[in-house]
């Protein structure tokens, strides 16, 4: 056994959103290694939906301790992505095709009282929520750094653990503000990450990631977006921000540690 105990709760979630995008937080069971687990007392748990990945799990026959195929600080979506940052450190790579929801999965813990949104993901707070019938409470990890010396309960959470070579920063208000920035900060290396259909407003080099009223699109498209910055050698990055609920708190949670947690108002 992986964990020590599998609350009502975890049955629930497993039953809504497996096989997906959703990792669940459980005490660990002795018979795993501290090691796979970063001498935490829990267990990170999932069922991934891809039939690849699903071939490879019953050809083992055990659970496969998997961390995320990049490097830290250097988010992958393709195959090709992972051969740039880990050519000569792996065996091999199964190439699945791209990644389907593109950020991360939604990591929840059930280790405690009461269950706690970790990393948020293309499963939403609301929809765990009404899967569980109780409410879930929202990590503070998850729109501000940890604290010196705070442990981090899951990945992701470290401080600028998602980030291109670039400096980043999120810039939060209108628009035509947005437009207004980048005329007055456009120079040689600086791009602009913004909505899909904005570029030909905009004074700077851009990237796209996505429509602003399609948050599937920004959390499909935004590590590929990041990555196209450092392959433009991107200097200084002024990214829009996007909306804090539902999908775009992924994508929100993911630029915030892109750009260090820099965010400002215009």
């Amino acid at each position: 056994m992986v964990v020590r105990e599998v609350p009502g709760a975890a049955y629930r979630l497993a039953e809504a959103f497996w096989p997906g995008p959703l990792t669940l937080i459980l005490p660990r069971s002795k018979t795993v290694a501290d090691s796979v687990c970063a001498g935490l007392d829990t267990a990170s748990v999932r069922m991934p939906s891809h039939p690849v990945a699903l071939a490879v799990i019953r050809a083992a026959g055990v659970p496969l301790a998997a961390p995320s195929a990049n490097l830290s600080g250097s988010p992958s979506t393709t195959a090709a992505d992972v051969l740039a940052d880990m050519e000569g450190k792996i065996p091999l790579i199964l190439d699945g095709g791209a990644c389907s929801v593109g950020v991360e999965s939604t990591v929840i813990s059930l280790a405690g009282a009461q269950p706690v949104l970790l990393r948020p993901g293309y499963i939403t707070k609301e929809q765990l929520e009404d899967a569980m019938g109780c409410a879930v409470a929202l990590s503070d990890a998850v729109l501000h750094k940890l604290k010196d010396g705070e442990s981090a309960a899951s990945p992701g959470m470290k401080y600028k653990h998602y980030a291109p070579k670039a400096d980043v920063t999120i810039l939060k208000g209108s628009f035509d503000a947005y437009k207004e920035y980048m005329k007055s900060h456009c120079a040689d290396g600086v791009y602009a990450l913004c909505f899909t259909g904005e570029e030909p407003a905009l004074p700077c080099p851009c990237v796209t990631y996505g429509r602003a009223v399609k948050t599937d699109e920004q959390a499909h498209a935004l590590f590929s977006a990041l990555r196209e910055l450092d392959a433009r050698g991107a200097k200084t990055v002024f990214a829009r921000c996007p909306a804090q609920e539902g999908v775009a708190m992924a994508v929100y949670n993911r630029l915030l540690r892109a750009a260090a947690f820099r965010v400002v108002e215009v």
